[in-house]
């Protein structure tokens, strides 16, 4: 049987990948299959609650970083 995905918070992301809670909200903000729970009143600032799948927060972090690995093997050579 599948297990469910976990669903992670911005600050448990902030803090495995040792970021920011607001750099993890932009990063993760829009991007796709993340879940985005809004609050809107009237003349009020709109407040999100996300929540990011385990395979978003590894998609993310695996384009990110293998962009940086082949910009220094560029460098190295």
């Amino acid at each position: 049987m599948l297990r469910p995905e976990l669903h992670l918070t911005v600050s448990q992301v902030a803090l495995r990948r040792k970021l920011s809670h607001d750099t993890i909200s932009r990063m993760f903000r829009a991007e796709p299959g993340v879940i985005v729970y809004t609050n809107r009143k009237p003349n009020k600032r709109i407040y999100r609650t996300l929540r990011i799948p385990e395979s978003v927060e590894r998609r993310v972090f695996e384009r990110l970083t293998n962009g940086c690995r082949s910009a220094r093997v560029r460098l190295a050579e």
